[in-house]
């Protein structure tokens, strides 16, 4: 496991309660109601991250049988105390313990873009669905599309001109092209793709919420710390966010893309 694919210790806390509200929950009843449409009857959740799509999931698929995993141990652990109900385990997509056709829907929000391989994780996604199972997922736009992510860019070009850390440009963020997805996707045996640009609200209580949930939350936090005190630097971030954002509560825009694939039906 990279550095950048870690959460560790308070990491999941800080990413849920600062994060989860202002990026991740607008876009969770969308990518819940995507699923029910498919009336799913076994549905496996990949990067689950704290949960916040598994109780999107639990809500709007009741009598499905719903598997939720992430590779971090502390996620799956922090996720599994806030929705209990489905089964948490910890898995890499990319090599699945599952049998082949198990499922037949598979969801994964903002989860993609730290798969090292993404369209090996695609044909294991692909191997664990059955004939005409569908992949629901989402991937995040480029940051200039989303207010809160690029304020955050901004100001940590200004906090730290010389050697400002990229990984929400390069991680998060890098994997917004469209063809490319369409590529993978394929590539990892999946069918009739579908890729939908969606553009939600994203609110928070402040400026200071946002950047604790970025430098405490993210693996954002290890490349502050190789550059300095980490208290430090999230306080004169938080500045610069406020500055870029206002006081009080703050809000913006966040663009991703909703995407669908099939695996192929069976042959008759």
């Amino acid at each position: 496991m990279s550095i950048e694919s870690q959460w560790v210790a308070t990491m999941p806390e800080m990413y849920d309660e600062h994060l989860g509200p202002a990026l991740f929950l607008p876009f969770a009843a969308r990518v819940a109601a995507a699923a029910a449409q498919r009336r799913p009857r076994r549905v496996l959740e990949l990067a689950a991250g704290t949960g916040i799509l598994t109780a999107e999931l639990v809500r709007a698929l009741p009598a499905a049988e719903i598997v939720a995993t992430d590779l971090n141990r502390a996620m799956v652990s922090w996720g599994a105390s806030r929705v209990p109900e489905p089964d948490w385990r910890q898995a890499d997509a990319q090599n699945l313990d599952y049998p082949d056709g198990w499922f037949d829907l598979v969801a994964c929000q903002f989860g993609v873009m730290f798969f090292p391989d993404k369209p090996a994780a695609f044909a294991e996604s692909a191997r664990v669905l059955e004939p005409g199972g569908t992949l629901v997922c989402t991937v995040w736009d480029a940051v200039e599309t989303s207010d809160l992510p690029a304020a955050m860019v901004e100001s940590l070009r200004a906090v730290l001109p010389d050697d400002p850390p990229d990984f929400i440009v390069r991680v998060p963020h890098g994997y917004c092209e469209p063809d490319r997805v369409l590529a993978d996707l394929r590539a990892g045996g999946l069918l009739d793709v579908g890729i939908e640009r969606v553009v939600v609200r994203g609110e928070a209580a402040s400026a200071d919420a946002v950047t604790r949930g970025f430098c405490l939350g993210t693996p954002l936090r290890f490349a502050l710390q190789e550059r300095g005190s980490l208290p430090e630097l999230t306080s004169r971030l938080a500045g610069e966010m406020s500055a870029r954002l206002g006081d009080g509560p703050v809000a913006g825009d966040l663009a991703a893309y909703l995407v669908t694939a099939r695996t192929p039906p069976a042959a008759t």
